[in-house]
């Protein structure tokens, strides 16, 4: 898990170095129709963030872009701010490079491709109905964006690339970190004497939730060792008595933890022995176990007003996070659609 945090790390430093994010942001403003302003800021934001893997990285691309947006059409900033904190969190969910996702698939013990196929099913009508809310909010004005939007096919096809091409979530990686370097070469971006610098601000950036997920292990190892999370597991176990019980103490399991953590990476990493150890006993598959981790864990996070995205999107909007949290829309139907889904069906 840590190396995989460590190779995600070093394609996202890549990648932005090379001029992908600003690209990808350009490439989807113009192509983005005058009417769908709001609603265009959560589908950029859901395809850049599924893409780098990052809701936060996400939000610090387009919150100044969505700030821009208000300024020049009059729409309330924190419809505004609350679109892209909620396209920002789809990839976050989704996204093959995400922290989240990673930590997800290696706790529970499942392929990447299979969580994102049972994820994406479960996510998908509560991103559909988001987006036409945004739309709805945002169809009575046009704006028009000014300034350059110059954007490179060619430094959006790293992106391209690790998205289409998930099968081995590691070697992606490293083929991705691979292109990106050289796309930055090639069109003059970075020189040769800086692009491992690059690579190497990316790894840092993945550096404290490796060390925290390595602690976080260590600690969760002490506790079961001392009957800790038997203890625990033994108290939910007494409140399930079925499979749909097994996938509502999964879901809760990670939404209180998250609350109490305020990081989605860190609570899935806390929760993940214990969701296993309830998805083995009540006969959940390993791919929902760790797509329900990974919503209701992200569901927290795009909600708390003291988690890191919300106050990144106040802090760039100079808004509060309690102003933008009405319009949270996606989280919130995330975990409602999470729920239908637990209740409608049960096995594969």
């Amino acid at each position: 898990m840590c190396l995989i945090f460590l190779a995600a790390g070093a394609f996202s430093g890549a990648v932005r170095a090379a001029g992908g994010v600003e690209s990808t942001v350009n490439l989807g403003l113009s192509i983005l129709p005058g009417n769908m302003a709001v609603a265009g800021l959560f589908a950029i934001g859901c395809f850049i963030s599924i893409s780098m893997g990052t809701s936060v990285g996400t939000i610090t691309a387009l919150a100044p872009i969505a700030a821009g947006i208000s300024d020049k059409t009059g729409f309330p900033m924190a419809i505004c701010a609350g679109a892209v904190v909620c396209g920002a969190m789809f990839g976050d969910n989704l996204s093959i490079i995400s922290d989240t996702t990673i930590a997800a698939v290696k706790t529970q013990g499942c392929d990447m491709r299979d969580k994102f196929r049972e994820n994406f099913k479960i996510v998908l009508p509560a991103a559909i109905i988001t987006l036409g809310l945004f739309y709805f909010l945002g169809n009575t004005n046009e704006y028009q964006v000014n300034g350059n939007l110059d954007y490179s096919l060619i430094k959006v096809l790293p992106y391209l690339f690790v998205l289409i091409g998930a099968v081995s979530v590691f070697v992606i990686l490293i083929i991705g970190t691979v292109l990106s370097m050289l796309v930055g070469l090639g069109t003059g971006m970075f020189t040769a004497t800086k692009m491992f610098t690059h690579v190497g601000n990316g790894i840092m950036s993945m550096y404290d939730i490796t060390v925290i997920s390595i602690i976080v292990a260590c600690i969760i190892t002490l506790i079961k060792e001392y009957g800790g999370i038997e203890f625990v597991l033994n108290f939910i176990k007494s409140r399930i008595i079925s499979t749909k019980g097994g996938e509502l103490g999964i879901a809760a399991l990670a939404l209180l933890v998250d609350i109490c953590t305020a990081n989605n990476t860190v609570a899935i990493v806390m929760a993940g022995p214990i969701a296993k150890d309830i998805s083995e006993e009540f006969a959940v598959t390993p791919r929902r176990s760790a797509s329900l981790l990974d919503m209701f864990s992200s569901m927290g996070q795009g909600l708390i007003p003291y988690g890191a995205q919300l106050l990144a999107a106040a802090s760039l909007t100079g808004l509060t996070p309690f102003a933008i949290i009405p319009y949270c829309f996606y989280p919130l139907l995330m975990g409602i659609s999470g729920l239908i889904f637990i209740f409608i069906k049960n096995k594969d």
